[in-house]
């Protein structure tokens, strides 16, 4: 090459600062002011120079700190100088975060560009995240994102992805033009394939960057992120001075040209245009490294799924609450606790991969988020139920699920007051109740979707109590588990030996194989502590088996519990398996006081399903990986993410695996593992050295898993039935029993999100396909509509909805695995 050369290297400045990583949050915003000065004095004398942001979450602390330097970037963004880019409100991690979590990441990030700087994002910028969801490309396609960029990716350990400039489809058949930086590093190349996005601005890495990209056929460009990336800092003088003399022209070296990101990415798509050797990846960009971060810090993983569901119920029960009552919707607070769930969804902290301060501080934010979001759902809950018409004391259950479910339900009562009877509004035959220490537990009749019903409170007669002990098929001893559904013998060590499918008439597991088996592995990754889990953690591994105590604790009408002690180390797990007449599956509520290092604990069931694939939840889907390791991307997926269930299944039967905030799976040969804690020591030395709650199930199911509803089964765990009680008579213009959103597709369709428009008072329903199946889906209101669109997900209307001969309904075409938002308003008269 020579100064005139076609080849070039297109070069962006850009002052990535991980929030956490190397400091705690508190101190992530004098870094950021530091990092912004820096970048702005350098722009005095390099004015040729163009310089990126792309989270504005930093954007938001420096105007809060350091109000002149936000103002000086406002002045060079006007300028067309800086460019503010990036789209989601920061660098999120995409295996753990929510679907519905996803989009208000892009909804907060787009909106806040939009609104400080007048800029509409086109780049989803990502250049140090832990692997991509398959979801990813139909989520950004419908915010109007058109380019996806990253270069983590590059860094797998074992199979390289074979194109740097491609289109990537995700489940539902949606493409983004994608493009990997391929900037080498004079420092460190572990395989031919690495590239990174700390970037140096010199002839060195710019060429190797232009040897290493996989498709010169189709671009004659590279994209050049330069500057100290991991902790902050940005460019530095060197690099600018450098890159200048480069700008000019060196012989063997592509030309360094100093612009924005967005202009390569739309002369990379003009390029790409009916090329025919432009590739295509379809499905998931598993990441082959840091495949640990699915599992550590354990309780930073579990506050963020109680979170995301928490808020998903306080706005559901806002809208409800609105509507109905005229309670006024909670804007500030939910807007300020989503932003610092947001936050904490940075692919450092939930991923588990920063120093322990950060964690001292995400667990004061998040239990303050916890706390405000269990107020916001109380106010609202205590607003419909003043307004709820009953004859007699009431017991109201309220449902933010979108689909009508019945389901374990507590409810607070004295010790020393007698048992009630419960009975529906029709007055039909009772609902059998059983103590709990404090709270009476029973399964309530079906529950409308979004919506409430109430259940009549009486005395009970004497003989009620025995007649619902009479009908349960419950039994329960240290040696045996049983209910209408199934049959489970455990042995002396308290692992189930046998469970046996009543229903199918069949065993579940494996001839002579244990279940439930708790199995720590010795966990010494070669690098990187919290992120790493390496394929030979396998080779050694302990069965935890020690038992201190098996002992019935519970025994009645509607659950039987069997709680099992084991010592292991210096630490204790207490284990209560519970067993219900009336539902299905099997909960394992797991009490874990941890104090390991450098082990791995996973629970293992090795069931008898033949079958080549196995089917993981992710974000707004599904998808299915290999369940043997035929080729090296096989085993190299020796540790996968999914959310909230995995399931098995061969034709006519299968097996589910639940969970409430777990994320590590491991399946191979029928063998079925969650990964429960891992315990790493860098660079947070007490990483999960502490206590764990959490809960999984198992769910042997007749079907498929879409035939068995396994995706309603995770919801139920997931989402708790809340309960109100209306100690007397009360006049009032609500009924007994009310729904504010319901779907005629409820086997296929999940309607899940229900909350305020960013920008005024009509609704937003949210809600996806997800077992691939193509069909008309018919929404039911519980008032009139007066107006319905369908929008994007920065809720931006796309084309007006017509409603059914029912005022109340409308009808639309939804697409397999598709995403659909619909921007609604709804009369404001009085329920009946």
């Amino acid at each position: 090459f020579c100064g005139d050369s076609p080849i070039r290297a297109v070069a962006v400045g850009h002052t990535h600062i991980d929030v956490a990583w190397l400091w705690r949050l508190r101190q992530t915003r004098e870094k950021t002011g530091r990092s912004f000065a820096t970048v702005l004095r350098l722009m005095e004398d390099y004015p040729e120079y163009r310089f990126m942001s792309s989270q504005p979450q930093l954007y938001q602390f420096l105007s809060e700190d350091y109000p002149g330097l936000f103002d000086q970037v406002r002045s060079r963004i006007d300028e067309g100088r800086w460019e503010a880019e990036g789209a989601m409100w920061l660098e999120a991690d995409c295996n753990l975060t929510s679907g519905e979590s996803l989009v208000r990441q892009i909804l907060h990030g787009t909106r806040y560009f939009k609104e400080q700087f007048g800029v509409e994002n086109k780049i989803l910028w990502l250049p140090d995240v832990f692997g991509y969801s398959a979801a990813l490309p139909q989520i950004l396609k419908l915010a109007g994102i058109d380019y996806f960029m990253t270069t983590k990716i590059n860094w797998n350990q074992y199979n390289p992805i074979p194109a740097d400039s491609f289109y990537w489809e995700g489940i539902d058949g949606s493409q983004v033009l994608t493009h990997f930086i391929t900037t080498t590093s004079e420092n460190y190349n572990p395989t031919p394939h690495f590239s990174t996005y700390n970037g140096i601005l010199a002839p060195r890495p710019v060429m190797g960057g232009w040897k290493r990209y996989l498709d010169k056929q189709i671009h004659n460009e590279i994209l050049v992120s330069y500057g100290y990336g991991d902790g902050g800092g940005g460019p530095t003088e060197e690099m600018l001075e450098t890159g200048r003399r480069m700008a000019r022209g060196i012989p063997g070296c592509p030309q360094v040209v100093m612009e924005p990101a967005r202009p390569f990415f739309e002369r990379l798509e003009a390029a790409v245009k009916d090329s025919p050797w432009v590739k295509k990846w379809v499905g998931e960009l598993y990441f082959e490294y840091h495949r640990g971060t699915y599992t550590s810090m354990a309780r930073n993983k579990r506050y963020n799924r109680k979170s995301e569901l928490l808020y998903h119920d306080v706005e559901t029960l806002a809208v409800l609450a609105g509507l109905t009552c005229g309670l006024a919707y909670p804007v500030e607070q939910l807007d300020r606790n989503w932003k610092t769930i947001l936050l904490n969804q940075f692919h450092d902290i939930l991923p588990g991969s920063s120093i322990e301060p950060v964690y001292e501080d995400s667990r004061v934010q998040y239990e303050e988020v916890l706390e405000q979001g269990r107020e916001l759902a109380g106010l609202s809950m205590d607003s419909l139920c003043s307004q709820i018409k009953t004859n007699q004391p009431s017991v109201v259950v309220f449902n933010t699920a979108g689909f009508e479910r019945s389901e374990l339900v507590q409810l607070p009562w004295p010790e020393d007051k007698p048992l009630p009877q419960l009975t529906c509004q029709n007055r039909e035959p009772a609902i059998s109740v059983q103590r709990n220490g404090k709270d009476l537990i029973f399964l309530s009749q079906p529950v409308p979707a979004k919506g409430y019903c109430s259940l009549l409170l009486a005395e009970q007669p004497d003989q009620a109590a025995t007649a619902m002990s009479d009908l349960s098929t419950l039994q329960v001893s240290p040696d045996h588990l049983e209910n209408r559904f199934l049959s489970i013998d455990l042995d002396e060590q308290g692992q189930f030996c046998r469970i046996y499918d009543k229903t199918s008439q069949r065993d579940v597991l494996q001839a002579g194989c244990r279940g439930n088996v708790l199995r720590a592995f010795e966990d010494k990754p070669m690098r990187h502590q919290n992120w790493d889990i390496d394929i030979y953690y396998q080779q050694k591994s302990w069965v935890v088996d020690a038992v201190t105590a098996i002992e019935v604790i519970e025994n009645g009408p509607v659950r039987a519990g069997l709680r099992i002690t084991r010592p292991f180390l210096d630490s204790q797990v207490v284990q209560t398996i519970y067993l219900y007449d009336q539902l299905p599956r099997i909960d394992f509520d797991t009490f874990i006081d941890w104090r390991e290092d450098e082990l791995l604990l996973k629970v293992e069931f090795p069931v008898d399903i033949h079958t080549e694939v196995a089917t993981y939840d992710i974000q707004f889907g599904n998808v299915t990986r290999p369940t043997h390791w035929n080729t090296s991307w096989d085993w190299a997926r020796f540790e996968v993410c999914a959310q909230k269930w995995a399931d098995l299944s061969e034709e006519g039967y299968g097996v589910s695996l639940l969970n409430d905030c777990k994320y590590g799976h491991d399946i191979r040969d029928g063998v079925m593992r969650l990964t429960l804690l891992k315990s790493g020591t860098a660079p947070n030395p007490n990483a999960d050295r502490e206590q764990h709650r959490f809960m999984y199930s198992l769910y042997p199911h007749l079907g498929s898993w879409r035939q068995a509803g396994t995706m309603q089964q995770a919801y139920n765990l997931n989402l708790p039935l809340y309960v109100k009680l209306i100690d007397a008579k009360q006049e009032g213009s609500l009924p007994q029993s009310w729904s504010l959103c319901r779907s005629d597709a409820y086997d296929h369709v999940m309607l899940e999100t229900v909350k305020q428009a960013e920008d005024g008072q009509d609704l937003i329903v949210r809600l996806f396909e997800y077992t691939n199946w193509r069909g008309p889906v018919t929404l039911t209101f519980g008032r009139p509509v007066v107006r319905a669109e369908r929008c994007d997900l920065l809720e931006r209307k796309l084309e007006s909805l017509e409603t059914d001969a029912d005022p109340a309904s409308i009808t639309l075409a939804v697409k397999p695995y598709e995403i659909v938002t619909i921007r609604v308003q709804l009369e404001q008269e009085a329920v009946n």
